[in-house]
């Protein structure tokens, strides 16, 4: 059985060399056949390639166990990467952008694209479908924010690809060359859209939040399933790339002893573990029964989480 990072290396290079194949022949295909909308779909596959590598460099860093820096790991440098990935792609978004604008104010003569543009099109799609779902199939096995980004990335990929193909065959039954342009130009704002969806969502982590709901709900039903654990709060949840911390308080008979409110924590420690496989670490703060502090810091209790369910 494959260990996470080799099912992580293994969607980068998959990733890493379907996109290759897909960006050069845009390319090519593109300058050849006078499409900027090919073309751009071309550097849309080529920012793919670079997300790829990044992510082979980044499953080689992500399992490092922790140090006197990193106590908590490096499993955020996943979280980190899927940030870089969504800078990448808006840059290169924001690039195709300027060019296709540029080219629409200038008022340059455009031509007819050749119809190899269509078929370099049709093979971009089908690559992309396959691409997509090797990203998310893989993505999901490993609870990889970053594959499961990339593979929204892709999916995206695929809408542009298609709206290419109907720019492109509504330019060749048309007979309007400028429409080309304006597709290039579509296909850069869907590129940038991308980015800050993604931008977004690893940014929920950075901030160390979860927008996730029902991980409470789990979190308080294993607290409910142990005797003597009463009233979990000031409950905080956040992740470490694909796995989480759990930090909460509970609080117990004030007549137990150290060693019996210790066996509470660790029981309640052990059936959140239970109940989230994916839980890397649990820090359980024991109270009195009844107790009540001014000033507490932000965090859920039973009930709460309901309320930011869509």
């Amino acid at each position: 059985m494959l260990d996470r990072s080799a099912l992580l290396r293994r969607a980068s290079l998959i990733a890493l060399g379907g996109n290759t194949v897909l960006a050069m022949a845009k390319l090519v295909v593109g300058t050849l056949a006078g499409s900027l909308a090919v073309i751009s779909d071309g550097v849309d596959s080529a920012t793919d390639v670079a997300i790829a590598v990044l992510t082979l460099v980044i499953a080689a860093v992500i399992d490092k166990p922790g140090d006197r820096e990193h106590p908590y790991g490096h499993a955020r440098a996943e979280t980190m990467a899927t940030t870089a990935l969504a800078f990448i792609v808006f840059f290169a978004g924001a690039q195709l952008f300027l060019r296709a604008a540029g080219s629409l104010i200038s008022g340059e003569a455009a031509q007819i694209p050749q119809r190899m543009a269509i078929v370099v099109t049709l093979v971009s799609i089908a690559g992309k479908l396959l691409l997509a779902w090797s990203q998310f199939a893989i993505g999901k096995k490993t609870g990889s924010a970053m594959l499961v980004a990339n593979g929204k990335n892709m999916r995206g990929d695929v809408v542009t690809s298609a709206s290419v193909l109907i720019g492109l065959a509504l330019t060749q039954v048309l007979g309007i060359a400028v429409l080309d342009r304006v597709m290039a130009l579509l296909v850069s704002l869907w590129i940038i859209k991308n980015a800050v969806e993604i931008f977004l969502e690893a940014n929920t982590e950075l901030m160390d939040g979860t927008k996730d709901s029902g991980l409470y709900g789990s979190v308080f039903a294993a607290v409910a399933s142990v005797s003597g654990a009463v009233n979990p709060h000031r409950t905080r949840l956040r992740k470490l790339g694909s796995r989480l911390v759990v930090d909460l308080d509970i609080e117990v008979e004030p007549s137990m002893t150290i060693a019996e409110a210790h066996d509470i924590a660790v029981s309640v420690e052990r059936a959140i573990k239970a109940e989230l496989p994916e839980v890397y670490d649990v820090i359980v703060h024991l109270e009195p029964r009844g107790n009540e502090e001014e000033g507490e810091r932000y965090g859920l209790k039973p009930g709460d989480h309901e309320s930011t369910l869509g």
